[in-house]
């Protein structure tokens, strides 16, 4: 199969293009591209003429969301629009990246795929919308659900627990958010299973288990070895603008149905410590 990955040099994208063999993957970014520019992304995929499309790209800072809300939508709801025009029309497979910020975190256990969307800041809602056009405009689709991803690709969560471990004395951390942490290679992985399948619909991936930030920073403190300590905040004492979901974890029923499951967020997260360390990111 010919694999054309959008958004290659992101965080996801590059661990997709490092990690994927068999097929024939063509990574592609805004230099070769521009999403919100129908024409740019028809001129892309018929020269390529790919099986597969996989959408990474799109405007992920969720603060700066707020404060420029007409960027956000242009890119993760205008921008998808076109690329599920452009595949529809030209007979290409689209697979999606979405996020589990699509929800407000007020479940009592783990969202489903078929759970209904109600996000609570510009982000969610840009992306929530992204969602809506691959419905609606794209043929055969498959959207993928992920949270709080990490990876060694570019400076993520982790990394910057550790970086702030190095000059301060004292972390804090809030601890009122609770998700899964999920590695972009075993992201990647599960996402090269599914193109291979064939797969369709709404599916969630993440790592095993839930925790919240400041859990999540502690283990990486302890796991790297570093001994600077770390307080537990609320998300009202963080100041950020855009208001996060208290609880998004994500049910991997549906991705258990092709035989995938995940490992672990502890065990990733070691996995990550040693690619982090292999890079010289980590000492």
């Amino acid at each position: 199969m010919r694999i054309l990955i959008i958004g290659s040099n992101g965080l996801l994208g590059s661990d997709l293009v490092e990690g994927w063999t068999g097929d024939v993957i063509i990574p592609a970014n805004s230099r070769d591209a521009d999403i919100r520019e129908p024409e740019q992304v028809r001129r892309l995929v018929t020269r390529e003429h790919p099986d597969w499309v996989i959408l990474t790209a799109g405007y992920t800072d969720v603060d700066g969301s707020e404060r420029n809300p007409d960027l956000a939508f242009a890119v993760n709801r205008d921008g998808t629009k076109s690329v599920s025009l452009v595949a529809r029309e030209l007979g290409v497979k689209l697979c999606y990246l979405s996020t589990d910020y699509v929800f407000d975190g007020t479940a009592d256990r783990p969202y489903e795929p078929d759970d209904q969307v109600h996000p609570l800041n510009v982000y969610g809602a840009s992306k929530a919308a992204g969602e809506r056009a691959v419905q609606e405009q794209a043929g055969r689709w498959l959207i993928i659900r992920t949270s709080w991803l990490f990876g060694a690709a570019r400076v993520s969560f982790p990394e910057k627990i550790l970086l702030a471990a190095e000059s301060l004395p004292e972390l804090k951390v809030v601890n009122d958010q609770i998700g899964s942490p999920t590695y972009t290679k075993d992201l990647a992985a599960a996402i090269r299973e599914l193109v291979r399948s064939d797969a369709h619909g709404i599916l969630n991936i993440t790592n095993s288990g839930t925790c919240s930030w400041f859990e999540f920073a502690k283990e990486t403190l302890q796991r790297a070895g570093r001994s600077t300590p770390i307080l537990p905040i609320t998300s009202d004492e963080t100041g950020r603008l855009a208001r996060r979901p208290a609880y998004s974890a994500l049910s991997p029923k549906a991705l258990a149905s092709y035989g995938i499951a995940l490992r672990s967020w502890q065990e990733a997260l070691q996995a990550y410590l040693v690619d982090l360390r292999q890079k010289g990111k980590l000492r």
